[in-house]
């Protein structure tokens, strides 16, 4: 099959991965960079897989009980610094506002880096009492960090993303929170972008500033590296302390609450790019893709041939799918190269002979394999056919996963593993910031998480040699 030119451009994973990943979100359309260095212009298509990812993920957020607000992009400096942990944490990314109009601000004001600041001093004015707990928030906006290196949805000085911010009565209550906005990323990432992830806490020098603990999902990339997928955080009361956000108890005392953020961004096309693109572009999870099919006329010049391509069309659109018919002049290679590049799901060929015989042809993008079904049974066979892509695709990133998981017992070990085959590197660690650091400056690899799966068995610290029983993966991140 003839090759569109952008296809022929694209960087071959094998030769360089970094180019070939920057030209896939250049040539499918989904970025272009903005005249500010460092930011990013998401262009429709990119906007249209960002769209579907919130429908799908504000629909699981709001059947937990979250309601969307917003808050204001500017933080005053004197807010932003009432806690300072987080101030620290983000004092060398915050941009700063210093003049409004033609006049200097008495005070500076920081472009959110995050909101945790911005809904304490919230909740300090609108929380009573206990009977107005918990208070479950979440925010889909952007917000800006100077970033020194960045990539396309990996890395910029503006994302876009959620941020939920709850608080609740009880301890308890609000590390069951932490707990359940991890899995419902766990689950989107599997049920919804088809990424195996592995659940698991943060260590301390990883965990996110402020926080008390950190959770994470972590991501495997096709090149074995790792990304950091989505993050849920428990606070204990330490920000309701620092922001004086009280409520009347039940014993009719003053109280402070239990907060916690969670949050996922656009870094997660960025991961579904890694996770299932291939030479010839991206490959799109069924449910995130702006087009599912793509209706593709054979020899559309002969009699009736595009008639009954819009017939199909139509079918597939009142069935509840997002389908297009491609009905322009351009060559059949040209077109089936150029929804290859965008990574449409699943292509409908229908031509003369087809049409005759009551048929058409199913093409899938994740592995080129071409099913012939009956004209009566499409709208069955496409949806079978979706979903059978879906887990297509999740299989091979889990093998891709699980075949690139290894364990050592030494730092050498972990090096030599790292070294040849990449991936996640699985070993023991007795917890010591130390040992961290020595894994770090030895091998290069940093901790990713302490899974919630431990093993519960004995063995010695990859680093120091001393007995312990915590399990903790290691890898090379983006």
């Amino acid at each position: 099959m003839a090759q569109d030119k952008r296809v022929e451009q694209i960087t071959d994973m094998e030769v360089d991965f970094a180019q070939w990943y920057t030209d896939i979100c250049r040539k499918a359309e989904l970025v272009e960079y903005a005249s500010v260095k460092g930011f990013t212009i998401l262009r429709p298509y990119g906007y249209a897989i960002w769209e579907n990812i919130q429908n799908i993920m504000d629909g699981m957020f709001k059947k937990t009980g979250h309601v969307n607000v917003a808050m204001p992009v500017l933080i005053p400096e004197s807010l932003l610094k009432k806690e300072g942990e987080l101030v620290n944490g983000f004092a060398p990314e915050v941009a700063w506002v210093t003049m409004g109009g033609s006049e200097k601000l008495e005070e500076r004001l920081a472009f959110r880096p995050t909101s945790e600041t911005m809904f304490c001093d919230h909740w300090h004015s609108v929380l009573h009492s206990y009977r107005e707990l918990p208070m479950l928030y979440n925010q889909w906006c952007s917000v800006i960090r100077w970033e020194k290196t960045t990539r396309p949805f990996l890395r910029s000085r503006e994302f876009w993303w959620q941020e939920g911010h709850t608080i609740h009565e009880t301890a308890e209550e609000a590390q069951k929170e932490t707990e359940q906005q991890l899995n419902c990323y766990a689950d989107f990432f599997e049920n919804v972008l088809a990424i195996p992830v592995v659940r698991g806490r943060k260590t301390e020098k990883e965990k996110f500033a402020g926080a008390e603990a950190t959770y994470t999902v972590e991501c495997m990339m096709k090149d074995r590296k790792s990304l950091q997928g989505a993050t849920s955080h428990y606070f204990g009361d330490k920000f309701s302390r620092a922001y004086d956000v009280t409520f009347t108890g039940r014993d009719n005392k003053l109280q402070y609450p239990f907060q916690t953020s969670w949050g996922s961004t656009t870094r997660m096309i960025g991961a579904v790019i890694m996770t299932h693109g291939d030479n010839n572009g991206l490959v799109l999870p069924p449910q995130i893709a702006p087009i599912q099919v793509i209706v593709l006329p054979i020899a559309q010049h002969k009699p009736g041939v595009l008639e009954n391509a819009e017939k199909l069309r139509a079918r597939l659109e009142e069935a509840g799918m997002r389908v297009k018919l491609d009905d322009s002049d351009n060559s059949m290679g040209w077109k089936c190269a150029q929804y290859e590049m965008k990574g449409v799901p699943l292509r409908v060929e229908c031509g003369p002979r087809d049409l005759e015989a009551g048929q058409c042809v199913l093409v899938r993008r994740n592995d080129s394999e071409k099913i012939t079904v009956k004209l009566e049974d499409l709208e069955a066979a496409v949806k079978e056919q979706l979903g059978v892509i879906h887990k297509m695709m999740y299989e091979k990133a889990l093998k891709n996963m699980t075949d690139n998981t290894y364990e050592a017992n030494t730092i050498e070990e972990a090096d030599k593993l790292q070294k040849e085959h990449g991936g996640f590197i699985k070993t023991k660690w007795c917890g010591e910031l130390d040992c961290e650091l020595a894994m770090k400056e030895k091998a290069g690899m940093s901790s990713r998480c302490m899974p919630l799966k431990q093993s519960g068995t004995k063995g010695k610290c990859v680093c120091c040699g001393r007995e312990c029983t915590t399990d903790i993966y290691w890898g090379i991140s983006y």
